[in-house]
């Protein structure tokens, strides 16, 4: 026998699964035949727990890191997950800075993976697992960004880039200036636009010639020295090249 309110929950998540750019509260209504009413009350529980990402901005509904650490767990791709993961536990030992993951959510960098040095972070960072940021104004976002053309990204924020901190970049040429670098160097470098007193550098993860996610290292700018800086760069491309050689399909 059926269970309705469960039968309910997993069809919404069947449907956001095979629809990537996700669906407004009336497209998954008509799409599964659930009436608004009874849908609403559904949407909002599974938001609250981050089964679901509402982009404010069209309103449409998609997968969120609940679901996606649910998936990870149980298919292939926990296999690839650990192996990142020990990679980036390697970086915060060899440079005791923090390491991060991210993938593209839309116009959004969604935080995946993160690993802490075991001393006192003397900076906050305002990211953290399942935090969603503009992807334009951190060194994760501007990895991954690196993989579109400059059409594409500005598709992503048709109201244009808006501050967040006095160095935030807001204009898209010297953005599209930066990707190009990237797509050359395999580096990304944010200094603080989103966090005071804080320098983040990053490399994208490839599978076959496609973007699919980002580490970074993020560094004190009282304690980003030359050869701190130097030395993060390297680690990230050598995590990259590992984790690029591995077959993620």
């Amino acid at each position: 026998m059926t269970h309705k309110p469960t039968e309910r929950v997993l069809n919404i998540l069947n449907l956001l699964s095979i629809t990537p750019k996700g669906l407004t509260l009336t497209e998954i209504s008509e799409a599964i035949s659930i009436p608004k009413s009874t849908l609403y009350p559904i949407m909002q529980t599974m938001l609250e727990r981050n089964f679901v990402y509402l982009e404010k901005n069209s309103l449409k509904y998609s997968m969120g890191i609940s679901a996606f650490c649910i998936g990870a767990s149980y298919s292939q791709n926990k296999h690839m997950i650990d192996f990142i993961q020990k990679i980036m536990k390697n970086i915060v030992a060899d440079i005791d800075e923090t390491c991060q993951m991210g993938v593209l959510d839309g116009s959004d960098v969604l935080y995946v993976l993160k690993e802490d040095p075991v001393k006192d972070m003397d900076i906050r960072l305002i990211s953290h697992v399942g935090k969603r940021l503009p992807a334009y104004c951190t060194a994760l976002g501007k990895a991954l960004l690196s993989g579109y053309k400059i059409e594409k990204i500005k598709s992503l924020y048709p109201d244009g880039l808006k501050a967040v901190t006095k160095n935030t970049i807001t204009d898209f040429n010297v953005l599209e200036a930066q990707l190009e670098k990237i797509r050359q160097t395999n580096v990304a470098l944010e200094v603080e636009e989103v966090t005071k007193f804080l320098r983040c550098y990053a490399v994208p993860l490839a599978s076959k010639g496609k973007v699919i996610g980002a580490i970074s290292i993020s560094i004190p700018t009282f304690r980003a020295t030359e050869k701190k800086n130097k030395l993060a760069i390297e680690l990230l491309l050598k995590a990259k090249e590992k984790i690029d050689s591995v077959n993620y399909n």
